[in-house]
């Protein structure tokens, strides 16, 4: 009996510093509710080449209230998924920075409905999504409107226009954000097939900061290959 009891401290004792260990190196803290949700997993998950990985997660069972904890080296886009237990996943993107960042949403429409407060790229990121809806709502509004009228313009012809727009808006928006790392976020996911001369741009009128972030340098690298390309 005295050396299971010993066992069983010893086993404590891990336990308890390894989560030490883990409130020690984590530098980030995401605090969530889900309205409704009683039963499903959480993961905080990042985008690892080309896959994603995951950096914590929690079981709900009945608490609506959770928080996950990882460790960043820098500002990055993590995701937020919620499996539901019923073969349904959502997820929720933001940009994450050390501190506290929160969400809070539904268990319905998990993704359309949250709200993330928390790091200044997030801000910056969301003032983009708002004006790029709009752009995007303009746009149903006037393919409706050409469809209704019978005009001439076609339904390649318009979205043709709603993308350059799109892109003219981003590159715009890309430069007048050079010291936030949404900016070469901006340029190499919301952007790709854009002019490498736009890019360039772009890159160039980056912060030293910026530039040595990790879209920064994935900004360079894309950059780079482009050019290669085009020399090919």
């Amino acid at each position: 009996m005295r050396k299971i009891s010993k066992f069983l401290s010893l086993t404590v004792l891990i336990l308890l510093n390894m989560s030490c260990e883990k409130d020690t190196d984590s530098n980030f803290t995401l605090k969530g509710y889900v309205k409704g949700l009683k039963k499903g997993t959480v993961y905080l998950q990042k985008q690892q080449d080309s896959l994603l990985i995951t950096l914590d997660s929690l079981e709900i069972q009945g608490e609506p209230n959770f928080e996950l904890h990882t460790n960043l080296e820098e500002p990055e886009m993590l995701y937020l998924k919620l499996d539901k237990n019923a073969s349904e996943e959502e997820m929720v993107v933001f940009f994450a920075d050390t501190g506290v960042t929160e969400i809070h949403s539904t268990r319905k429409l998990f993704n359309y409905n949250s709200k993330i407060k928390g790091s200044k790229q997030q801000e910056v990121l969301e003032e983009y999504l708002s004006t790029i809806s709009k752009l995007n709502n303009r746009n149903l509004d006037v393919l409706q409107s050409n469809f209704e009228s019978n005009s001439g313009t076609s339904f390649n012809e318009q979205q043709q226009n709603f993308l350059k727009e799109k892109y003219r808006y981003t590159i715009n928006f890309s430069l007048g954000n050079n010291n936030s790392e949404v900016a070469p976020y901006l340029a190499i996911y919301e952007i790709p097939n854009t002019s490498v001369r736009y890019l360039d741009t772009i890159y160039n009128t980056l912060t030293p900061q910026i530039k040595a972030s990790k879209y920064g340098k994935l900004l360079k690298e894309t950059i780079e290959f482009r050019k290669a390309e085009d020399n090919n």
